[in-house]
């Protein structure tokens, strides 16, 4: 590579678990939930786990190598290079960060990043109690300015870098409720969403107080879940036919503290604020973007009071005015932004090794318009921000990287009735389909010319699906659009659909004995084989 050039970088494929309560699922241990999320990131892109060249890991409680016990026994034993991560709160962006080096830098062309998180229940709290603590400067800023408090310690600092924001600029503690009220309203179409229950305002304002104005409907729980995300070249998107998914990474910065952290006596600096602001100029400067460009915002909203100093810290209004901003709702649906879509980590959870890839995986569903009922209408910048105390902030701006070719994508994101997609049978079926279109589309629609809809019955939780096959116009295409203008219509189950496609079940027979309904142009039914794969293709 020559001096100075740097690589493209395209996110191909994203996968997340449902966050939970810590000890919520039995022998739901750390393996399985990177086996979860990585697994489902590498049936989004499409590609066998022997395609990863390396991998960034990122956890904050766990032994040393916990990384490569998460990968080896689920996902291979490749002897690739396995980088744990460890940068409290935004470690997840981290792992996502050194991903991006890797192939900015022409080392790899195909990274893994993961990240997950077992955790306790109830506050964070110091594990080593006979060394420094990371965060002493940090706490002597908050007990100069405020004292400190028989509270935990997170939620005071955060809780006292809003009362300052208060003192300073008259902003009232409505303005933190309306913050977890709507994240909270958000996470009732996320399935993935630890919480997935709606509040009042008056029920976020009464519920228990953790400190000062901050209560506990203000405030994220701590929970267990693994987010993954597969970053790939662009000679790696195009060799594989990525480009109708491939989201890029067009900016990313990583900031850590800087003097004004400690030197101003503000709580506002001391928990990331001048971090935040940093990272976000030089992202948007590196885009050639601006704040008022993006459409949908994923932020670290560990408490109520980070989510509004944040939106300050972005750009996306001027010091002072993040109370004006909530109140004419330009943070929600309707407005100038959506920000925390997903619920944020105050409804969807915080795991903490994990809560950056959710954020990444969130965006991407939102930019390929698969977020089903949080979609943000026209979404085509996206920004995500996660900060760790002690402390660093990763900032990352997202588009499609080639947005003329991202026209029909097969959803993988959840969908609204709490079931994803590609949980169904028939997933992997119509995703080797539509690569068979891009190889051999022209072919294929000169051979059929026809457009199929698949209504895919008995899903998981009992739960139906539409794909439809376009191979009538164009280079064919697949979609999980209504079928109202296919020329054939199928009905089948969702556990008969794979042995047909792949000719492992007679055609006429699943017609004859009722397993296969049609409507429409039943001729069609004859060319339905020219799209039979094979079961390996199909990876069943």
């Amino acid at each position: 590579m020559a001096p100075g050039k740097k690589n493209r970088v395209f996110v191909i494929g994203v996968g997340m678990t449902k966050f939970d309560k810590p000890g919520a699922r039995d022998n739901y241990d750390y393996p399985d939930m990177a086996k979860e999320a990585g697994e489902r990131a590498l049936t989004d892109a499409g590609i066998p786990y022997t395609a990863i060249e390396q991998a960034c890991v990122g956890y904050v409680y766990g032994d040393s190598t916990c990384g490569q016990r998460a990968i080896y026994h689920s996902l291979g034993l490749t002897g690739i290079p396995i980088i744990n991560v460890n940068n409290n709160c935004s470690t997840g962006s981290t792992a996502l960060y050194m991903a991006r080096q890797l192939i900015q830098g022409g080392l790899s062309d195909c990274v893994l990043a993961l990240g997950f998180e077992k955790m306790e229940r109830g506050s964070l709290s110091a594990k080593f109690m006979d060394r420094t603590n990371p965060m002493d400067k940090h706490m002597e800023v908050m007990i100069n300015r405020y004292g400190m408090e028989a509270a935990p310690a997170a939620p005071q600092m955060f809780g006292n870098a809003g009362r300052e924001h208060m003192e300073k600029y008259g902003t009232k503690p409505e303005h933190f409720a309306k913050i977890a009220w709507k994240n909270h309203k958000h996470s009732t179409n996320n399935p993935y969403s630890q919480f997935q229950e709606e509040y009042s305002l008056e029920q976020v304002m009464k519920s228990r107080k953790v400190f000062d104005f901050l209560t506990l409907l203000q405030c994220c729980p701590t929970s267990d879940g693994a987010g993954a995300a597969i970053l790939a070249s662009e000679a790696f998107v195009r060799k594989h036919h990525l480009e109708n998914q491939a989201v890029e990474i067009v900016a990313q910065e990583m900031v850590t503290d800087l003097a004004s952290t400690f030197e101003e006596n503000s709580c506002i600096k001391m928990v990331g604020y001048d971090m935040s602001r940093l990272a976000a100029k030089k992202c948007f400067e590196s885009a050639g973007l601006k704040p008022s460009d993006v459409n949908v915002v994923e932020l670290h909203d560990c408490f109520s009071a980070n989510e509004l100093i944040t939106y300050e810290a972005l750009g996306l209004c001027a010091e002072g005015k993040a109370g004006e901003l909530i109140d004419r709702g330009d943070n929600t649906y309707g407005g100038k932004f959506v920000v925390n879509p997903s619920g944020g980590l105050i409804s969807k959870g915080h795991p903490l090794g994990a809560t950056g890839l959710a954020q990444c995986a969130e965006l991407c569903w939102q930019l390929r318009g698969q977020a089903g009922r949080r979609q943000v209408p026209g979404a085509k910048v996206a920004l995500q921000h996660n900060i760790g105390l002690g402390g660093a902030v990763v900032v990352t701006l997202y588009k499609m990287g080639f947005p003329q070719e991202a026209r029909f994508l097969i959803g993988a994101a959840a969908s609204s009735s709490g079931t994803s997609l590609e949980d169904f049978k028939a997933y992997p079926i119509f995703k080797e389909i539509e690569r068979h279109l891009k190889q051999d589309g022209e072919m294929l629609v000169k051979k059929i010319g026809g457009v199929f809809a698949f209504n895919v019955k008995d899903g998981p939780d009992g739960k139906e699906a539409t794909w439809v096959v376009d191979a009538k116009n164009g280079k064919g295409s697949v979609s999980c659009e209504p079928g109202e203008n296919a020329d054939c219509i199928f009905s089948i189950g969702d556990h008969d659909l794979p042995n047909l496609m792949t000719g492992k079940a007679s055609l006429q027979k699943a017609y004859s004995e009722g397993k296969l309904k049609v409507r429409g142009n039943e001729s069609m039914l004859l060319k339905l084989h020219k799209l039979w794969i094979t079961p390996l293709n199909a990876r069943l």
